[in-house]
Formats: structure tokens, sequence, C-alpha cells
């Protein structure tokens, strides 16, 4: 009777919906058709074997693609399948890994993630994949490779602070991403509030609600507050980021655009140990001079970074801004100065970084040591002697708004409290455009404008 059960709900799991859902207009799941209570579940063994929380990363080069998804329970195999049309063309079968996440609360929730890598695409090319092994199968997906080279106009969407409730922003990413809007994606920390609540339930929750983006786009992440529990585990075992640093820190090349995702966390949670941050800011030393080399620059000349925490804030919150704003990422650790990153990043010229964590939008004019570097009074973000800021942490999430005072500080440019994310495109060498998408106002455009460099390099 005990192996009738489990032949029939094997079945079930087939036959019947994952959850997957599209997000409703504000973001928000949709319920599951059926659900089997925890009483049944503990009282026969379930198995789980199909596929779910499909997302894309870009691996070492941009025509290697990673897939990675989850499993409850463990299977034989990781598989990809895929082809550039998945019903004519002949497949090409694909072997990955997979590796057992326990997650650290009290139920020892786990989870199996399995990661496949698709290497040596071929540029500017649309790939149909599903995912899985001979026991569950994923829906079929699609993909796009960006063009090769640097003589191309990377599109982004960029956002911090999105959860699993109250994801305002999502429906309208959705939307873009289906109109082919996006070359890639960057989520600059904080997720699902949080990964690890209800035993990383609401994880699960979150990466399902983003599979509608994220398994069609590149999502690009770097490591926030809201990651930190248990040694920013989920983190580390949900995303699968380039390089060898644990998708902390790690850095890409899209066009004529070097991009350096950082973690700000590794300077306020020093239980964890000061080895993270002093091997992170090792590496970017390392990464950054390799990108200022000058055959290196002259092919890529913007340099982005992205990290969660800002070096500059002006809201009303006094644990996020005090009267200093003495910020650690900014100055380094208390007292001692060390490893702080506006003097790295002014002394290799990078050209514009993007923070999130507070929720709400900020433009700042170029600045350096609490002083405007403007190009000039006409075009300040042209030639700017010094890098630009940008804060866009309004996606949408269950702690809402952020307030801000009603006196900005004279290095803000711009500033808005509606929920939305922002938007970039890298013209070419010298000119990138950013717009900042409104939520509130069904997708109108609040802010714009251009960043032209003539020359690149550092500003001192």
């Amino acid at each position: 009777m005990a192996i009738k059960m489990q032949l029939v709900l094997l079945a079930l799991s087939f036959i019947l919906p994952s959850g997957l859902a599209s997000p409703s207009s504000n973001g928000s799941p949709e319920e599951p058709i059926m659900t089997l209570d925890d009483d049944l579940e503990s009282s026969v063994h379930i198995v789980h074997y199909q596929p779910e929380q499909v997302h894309l990363a870009f691996g070492e080069q941009l025509t290697d693609i990673v897939v990675t998804w989850s499993t409850r329970d463990a299977t034989n195999v990781s598989l990809v399948n895929f082809a550039q049309n998945f019903a004519k063309d002949p497949l090409t079968l694909v072997t990955g890994t997979s590796r057992r996440f326990v997650d650290g609360g009290p139920k020892a929730h786990s989870q199996y993630v399995h990661r496949v890598v698709l290497g040596g695409l071929q540029p500017d090319t649309r790939y149909e994949y599903s995912c899985g092994c001979n026991l569950g199968w994923s829906p079929v997906f699609n993909f796009k490779t960006p063009p090769g080279g640097e003589n191309w106009s990377p599109s982004l969407a960029i956002f911090g602070d999105m959860g699993n409730e109250n994801a305002q922003s999502l429906g309208r990413l959705q939307q873009d991403t289906e109109r082919g809007l996006y070359d890639a994606i960057i989520h600059v920390g904080d997720f699902a509030y949080d990964m690890d609540t209800d035993d990383a339930t609401v994880g699960d929750a979150f990466m399902r609600q983003i599979e509608t983006v994220a398994a069609y786009v590149p999502y690009m992440v770097c490591p926030g507050n809201h990651e930190e529990k248990y040694n920013f585990s989920n983190y580390r075992e949900r995303f699968s980021m380039p390089g060898n640093g644990d998708s902390l820190w790690y850095s890409f090349n899209m066009g004529p655009i070097h991009f350096i995702s950082f973690s700000t966390e590794v300077y306020y949670f020093l239980n964890y140990g000061v080895k993270l941050l002093t091997k992170q800011f090792d590496w970017l030393e390392r990464d950054l001079a390799e990108a200022n080399l000058p055959e290196n620059r002259a092919k890529r000349p913007w340099i982005i970074t992205y990290g969660h925490r800002p070096m500059y804030c002006s809201d009303d919150k006094e644990y996020d801004c005090d009267g200093k704003l003495e910020t650690y990422i900014r100055q380094g650790l208390p007292m001692l100065k060390w490893f702080g990153l506006e003097d790295l990043f002014y002394k290799h010229g990078v050209d514009v970084e993007i923070f999130a964590h507070e929720h709400f939008y900020t433009r700042l004019w170029p600045i350096y040591d609490f002083k405007v570097y403007n190009g000039s009074l006409e075009a300040p973000y042209t030639n700017a002697k010094a890098p630009i800021q940008i804060i866009t942490g309004s996606a949408g999430c269950k702690e809402e708004r952020e307030p801000f005072p009603n006196t900005l500080p004279e290095w803000n440019a711009f500033h808005s409290n509606d929920y939305g994310y922002t938007r970039l495109k890298a013209h070419n060498a010298t000119h990138l455009y950013f717009e900042q998408v409104s939520d509130d106002k069904n997708g109108d455009i609040v802010d714009a404008f251009w960043v032209i460099r003539d020359k690149h390099g550092a500003y001192a």
C-alpha cells in the first residue's frame, strides 16, 4: 500500500502544475491550484524531482551561460537540452553538477541546486532550452547571447531591494523581458526579505517568482545586508556568478563596459572574519589594475561598479546616515581607515558607481570626498572629474519606501520616492544613457541623463 501511495504521488507530481505562476500585477505569486498539507507530507515520502527556480547567469565569457535550478530531492543527473529551435533542431545535451543545500534554520530545509554551463555558444544567437533529467524536465525557456566583441550597445535593467512581498517592479520587468529590452539584469542586493525566512521557503518562493525574468536573461547579483544569515549561505548556494569569489565579488565584460560586482557587507559583518574583507580588497585592486591596462581600457573604456550599501546617502534613518556620513565602505574600517573604496575607485577612474539599500532612487552629482566635481555648470556629466553615483533601491519590498528629509545635501542632483528601477544603455565608448522607470506613474520616465566622456582613466 505504501508503495502504491508513492507511485500515485509521483504521478501527480508530473500531472499537476508545479506551483510556478506568473506574477500578478502587484508582483505577488498566484495561489497554487493544489497543495499537500504538512501532515500528509510528513507521513509519506513525497519526491520532488521537478525543476524549479530556474535562472541564468553569465559564465566566464558572455558566450558561456550558466543554468541554475533547484529540486527538493536528489536526481541521478543534472542535464540541459538546448537548440536554436527546440522543436525542430537536433538537441545538444550538456551535463552539470548538483549540490545539496541545507538551510541553517531549525527545520534544516534542504534542496538540491543544479548547475550546468552551456559553453562556447554562438554570439548574438537565440537558444531554447529545458533543464532537468528523465525524472522531470522544466518547460522550454529561451535566451539570446550577446553580440561578440566590444562594438555594440548593451541594455540592462538595474535595481536593488526587491522582495517576495510587494515586488512592485516585477510585473513590468517581466513585460520588458518579454519585449527583449535587456541583455542582462543586475539586482544590487537584498532579495526576498529574506531568503532564509520561514526556513528558506520565502527564498524558494522568491526564486520561483523571478523565474519569469531570470530564466530568460542573465540575472547578475551582489549580496546585501538581508542575505547575511548563516554567513550568506542562501545567497552563495542559490546564485552562480563568474569567478571564484562565491558570487560575493566578480567582474565581467559587456560591450564597452567592464562591470565590477563587490560585497559591501564584508565591512559590516566582521563576525564572519576579516579575511573576506582583505581578500576582496586585494581582488579589487588587481581587477581594477588589469581593467586599466592601456589595451583593456581602450577596448572597454567604461568601468561601472555595483555594491549594495551606498557611500553617500540622505535619508532620515540615523543608523544609515549619521551626521558625518563616515561610511565604512567609503573610508574603510573605523579608526584604522583601512580598505576604503572611495580612494581606490577614484584612483582607477571608475566612471559610475551603482548602489541600493535605501528604498528610493537618487542621482548624485560627480562626487569625491564630499566635494562636487561636475564637468561644467552646463554639462555636469560631460567629462566629470569624479565618479557618478546612483542609488536604485526602490524595486519594492515589504519594508516599503524610505523617508528622506525635506532639505537634501548639495551633492544630491535628483531624488524620487517612487517604486521603480533603472535602465542603462551603453551607446558606445563615449556615451552612456540612464533613465529611471516609475511604477507609481505607470512606467513613465521620471529621470534621464547622459554620461559623456571623451577620455577615460584616473581622475587624480
